[in-house]
């Protein structure tokens, strides 16, 4: 659909673009768009799967570093084993929350489990960068798992919510954000309908599965609407649907984006690009592989 046909409540429909990450492994890469380089604190997400992977295979995004950001990882099918720099090991499946914070600098690895590729299995998520606000950009880095079953919720009108992070609905998630955030999953039944959060600048819907109605236009899985400031959207299932909701206050200010980067700061990326490429981030123990600065 044209820009100009879109409802009024809408400001941009963004359509994924896929990206190989490795050994065949595709993601649909949503944020950054050119049009549209964040909403809210989300700089960066990126739909995977869904894939079934053959016997033998699996997952292995080798250790890589961050700075300047949290990562979000959020299951729908398989598992993932999270490893970095600061020595933690920590498996994520469908439903919990790995929420890890960068700050001045960590690495990680998320590979399939060692004891599920015999036998392949499927895997299906989303995965989120969340910038910090610039007083936070250098905090120490730090990590926090929450299960699922700690995960605020609330049901009503054919619609499931979980809050992921932030805070929206009058819940508050357990994972520690900073800034105003909301980051929810949302199951919808046909005809259910979705409220959004109406305290946050900027909102979007990503849909995973199924399709939705925004003030009678249908849109389709894979697709990223981005909603105009103040307004009140009518939101529908048009089927059984699962739903990203994501959003929050401004960015503070603009950030750069390079690699696995993020900041407030061109020559601090430069830094971290001479940091990583020269060996001065912790190594990720029980990984001794790495992915080189690109070039």
């Amino acid at each position: 659909m044209s820009d100009n046909l879109l409802p009024e409540t809408i400001d941009l429909v963004i359509q994924p673009r896929l990206r190989d990450l490795g050994d065949g492994f595709t993601v649909r890469r949503i944020l950054p768009y050119a049009r549209r380089r964040h909403v809210g604190p989300f700089v960066f997400l990126d739909h995977m799967g869904p894939v079934r992977f053959e016997a033998g295979r699996g997952l292995d995004v080798r250790p890589h570093p961050h700075i300047g950001l949290a990562t979000v990882t959020y299951l729908f099918e398989g598992e993932i084993m999270h490893r970095d720099s600061l020595g933690i090991v920590q498996p994520i499946r469908p439903g919990d929350v790995n929420w890890m914070v960068a700050g001045r600098g960590i690495a990680h690895s998320e590979r399939t489990p060692d004891h599920l590729r015999p036998q392949g299995g499927p895997l299906h998520g989303v995965q989120a960068w969340i910038a910090l606000p610039k007083a936070w950009e250098e905090t120490e880095p730090a990590f926090q798992h929450v299960g699922g079953g700690v995960l605020p919720a609330i049901e009503k009108d054919g619609a499931r919510l979980r809050l992921i992070a932030g805070a929206a609905f009058g819940m508050t998630s357990p994972v520690r954000s900073f800034a105003p955030t909301f980051y929810l999953d949302a199951a919808l039944d046909p005809g259910g309908v979705l409220p959004l959060p109406e305290e946050y600048g900027e909102r979007a819907i990503y849909i995973v599965d199924g399709s939705i109605a925004v003030d009678g236009e249908l849109y389709e899985s894979g697709s990223l609407v981005v909603f105009k400031p103040d307004v009140r959207p009518d939101v529908a299932a048009h089927s059984a649907a699962r739903l990203m909701l994501l959003g929050g206050a401004p960015l503070d200010v603009e950030r750069h984006i390079w690699w696995n980067f993020v900041s407030s700061s061109p020559e601090r990326i430069e830094q971290a690009k001479r940091d990583w490429r020269e060996g001065r981030f912790a190594a990720v123990p029980g990984d001794d592989e790495f992915i080189p600065l690109p070039p």
